[in-house]
């Protein structure tokens, strides 16, 4: 079934991608070119200009993005001449819109350094165009820039300080160069803006478990905390979202890690300040508690049952091993 142009073309597979894509020329027939009346004077044009709807846009937008992954650019080029046929060639989404299919049709690095000159242009008149501030540090990101990209984000971040989607991609950059206590940092940054993101929560718990995996062999008090932090934010996740896979997945891989781990960390003092590991029999609890869901979880979505087909078939697969390799430890 493919999937609607009304859903993020983030979200989509590189099949449904081009499922989409290769509807292009259907699509873009069927809907209106712009919100103008051609030859209208402008009051004809506000009084009897037809009713609006914000999904045509969303759909262009889409459509583009679907079209630049397969390499249609003749139809998102489409798409974007009547984005800019709609609101304009100076809006900032616009013009990051055709920077990004600028930066597809490059076919090297000369013309990739072009585009960031004209990303670096733009920034010089309208340093808060946020769009192209985003797409310059994702070009920059992708050239192997990332000290200038790191640059790009804390100047992005210095006058938007409350743009979750920064911070995250922060945190992103800096757990690429093995950075986990500023990973860390900048995804509490999110947490801040949006605390009830489940998501959120479960990603910081993977960067402490890693920090806590990495510090020092797993061995001293820096591996403790962290450790202790992971288990905090995967049960908070849980708790905000009961049936989230990728939660209970990392509940099940830190609590197995404090279990083997716990014998070698110094003797805790509980100062209040930090959230301390909590009793072997209360992470053992936790622990079977994993175990139990992602059972539930693996079977139901394997039976096909209604309400369980939402799952990364990817993340379902991992799951399955996961517990596979606790079973074949078991009999051993």
């Amino acid at each position: 079934m493919t999937p609607s142009l009304l859903h993020p073309a983030g979200h989509l597979s590189a099949v449904e991608a081009l499922a989409l894509s290769q509807q292009a020329p259907a699509v873009l027939k069927s809907l209106p070119s712009s919100g103008k009346t051609s030859g209208a004077s402008t009051l004809q044009s506000l009084l009897f200009a037809p009713v609006e709807k914000a999904e045509v846009w969303i759909t262009y937008e889409n459509l583009l993005l679907s079209c630049l992954r397969t390499g249609d650019f003749e139809s998102a080029q489409e798409c974007v001449q009547r984005l800019t046929d709609r609101f304009g060639d100076d809006t900032d989404r616009v013009l990051a819109l055709e920077g990004l299919i600028r930066e597809a049709q490059a076919t090297d690095d000369k013309g990739l350094q072009a585009v960031l000159k004209s990303y670096d242009d733009i920034l010089a008149t309208d340093d808060a165009n946020v769009p192209i501030h985003k797409r310059r540090i994702a070009l920059l990101r992708s050239m192997g820039k990332i000290p200038e990209a790191v640059t790009g984000l804390l100047a992005l971040l210095d006058f938007s300080p409350t743009d979750a989607e920064a911070w995250s991609e922060l945190a992103d950059v800096y757990l690429e160069q093995g950075l986990y206590g500023q990973a860390v940092y900048a995804l509490e940054e999110v947490l801040v803006l949006s605390p009830n993101a489940w998501n959120v929560h479960a990603r910081l718990g993977e960067v402490e478990y890693m920090a806590a995996a990495t510090s020092a062999g797993g061995s001293d008090a820096a591996s403790q905390k962290y450790a202790a932090e992971s288990l905090k934010r995967f049960c908070r996740s849980i708790e905000l979202c009961d049936d989230y896979l990728r939660g209970y997945y990392g509940l099940k891989v830190v609590t197995s890690y404090i279990l083997k781990s716990g014998g070698k960390w110094p003797k805790q003092t509980n100062t209040g300040e930090d959230f301390a590991v909590p009793e072997t029999a209360t992470v053992q609890r936790l622990a079977q508690l994993a175990t139990e869901k992602l059972s539930v979880i693996v079977r139901r979505y394997t039976a096909k049952e209604p309400h369980w087909s939402g799952y990364d078939e990817a993340e379902i697969v991992a799951a399955r091993e996961l517990l596979s390799e606790e079973t074949s430890s078991v009999v051993r």
